[in-house]
């Protein structure tokens, strides 16, 4: 419609020409909604509400003399009630850029008044304290040109070549490198452990699933060749026991071929150190006949003779003992009685020459002494005494 004007949702529509404003303002404030506007009589220009930055570097001085660039954002914008878009439309509505320049001048001011009752470290710990203040001390003169802040953000601190800051933050970073490290070793120690604990239950998964697999593979081959081989099974059952057999078999035939040793050696030793001690014995009982002999005279030549020839005699019938072939059935008594078996043959022998010869058959009559009772041959043959049993060959 002709005259009827509009402001956009971010505008302040200004309207001059006509009665004053509120508070003796030289134009009318309209926001929100429209107005009929005489043509030529009246003039309307249009302020912007939205939303304004300023950018600011600024090089400030701190409390401890060292020179820092600091950079900073502000968000600002003309405010909404109507004596804010008074100020703000008096003084940039021809130029309205020049709010954006105005206010980062505004706002280094403000900047090098404050980081000058600042440390370093007060302003690089203290950022939001740093924009709080600023924010506080602009205040009121943003009010007065129409405009207030919704931000302030320090983007960068720079204090140039001196490397203050970073020789402030040289600890800092040690530490924080230190921390990272046993960080990084405790995760590398971690995965570690955690690769050889998956290696562990895999080794294990792999195992177990092994164990299983060869337990079910063997059930199943027991149940097939159960199945399957009833009749081999017993035949080996037979096998088994034939080789029992044929393991006792062999054991009894070296036990008696350990028997056989023992008679066809040891016996034979033994035997041999037995005629030794025979023929020892027989000298002996030499000496007694020879002493006995001296005694009675009219014996002497005789038995001087028949004594010379029992040491003969006892050795050519001990040598007859020597090849054969001799078990004896009852241990040490058995070679016992063959020793005194012999001495007694030798003296049966002495016995009969002189019987013969016409000797008194009190001389050395009867059973020789040292014979044992019982013996009756002395020319090979089975020889036994009461309780004992001995075989000659």
């Amino acid at each position: 419609m002709f005259g009827y004007r509009v402001p956009a949702p971010d505008e302040a529509m200004l309207i001059s020409g006509g009665r004053r404003g509120q508070g003796g303002a030289p134009f009318r404030v309209v926001t929100g909604h429209g107005k009929f506007v005489l043509p030529i009589f009246r003039k309307v220009r249009f302020l912007t509400l939205a939303m304004c930055e300023a950018e600011v570097a600024e090089t400030c001085v701190t409390r401890q003399g060292i020179a820092l660039t600091v950079r900073a954002v502000i968000a600002f914008k003309v405010g909404n009630d109507t004596e804010s878009v008074v100020n703000a439309g008096q003084r940039f509505l021809s130029e309205q850029d020049q709010m954006s320049v105005l206010t980062g001048r505004i706002f280094a001011g403000h900047l090098r008044s404050i980081i000058g009752s600042m440390t370093v470290e007060e302003i690089v710990t203290e950022r939001q304290k740093l924009a709080t203040e600023v924010l506080e001390t602009s205040k009121t003169e943003m009010a007065k040109i129409g405009l207030t802040v919704d931000s302030l953000q320090i983007q960068s601190i720079d204090d140039g070549d001196t490397g203050y800051i970073d020789a402030m933050s040289a600890p800092h970073k040690a530490a924080i490198q230190r921390q990272a490290q046993i960080a990084q070793a405790q995760a590398t120690q971690a995965s570690v452990e955690a690769q050889q604990e998956a290696a562990r239950n895999q080794a294990e998964y792999s195992r177990q699933t092994a164990i299983v697999q060869a337990q079910y593979s063997a059930e199943v081959d027991r149940a097939q060749a159960q199945a399957a081989q009833a009749g081999p099974l017993a035949e080996a059952h037979a096998q088994q026991e034939v080789l029992a057999a044929q393991t006792e078999l062999a054991e009894r035939a070296a036990l008696l071929r350990q028997q056989q040793l023992v008679a066809e050696i040891v016996k034979p030793a033994e035997a041999e150190a037995e005629r030794i001690r025979l023929l020892a014995l027989a000298e002996a009982e030499r000496m007694k006949i020879q002493a006995a002999a001296a005694a009675s005279y009219d014996r002497v030549a005789l038995d001087r003779m028949l004594i010379d020839q029992l040491p003969q005699i006892v050795k050519e019938a001990s040598a007859g003992l020597q090849g054969a072939n001799v078990n004896v059935l009852n241990g040490a008594d058995g070679l016992g009685e063959i020793a005194a078996g012999l001495v007694g043959q030798g003296l049966t022998i002495l016995d009969s020459v002189r019987r013969n010869l016409g000797a008194p058959e009190g001389a050395t009559g009867g059973t020789p002494a040292g014979a044992p009772a019982g013996i009756q041959k002395a020319d090979g043959g089975t020889r036994k005494a009461p309780g004992r049993s001995i075989e000659i060959d």
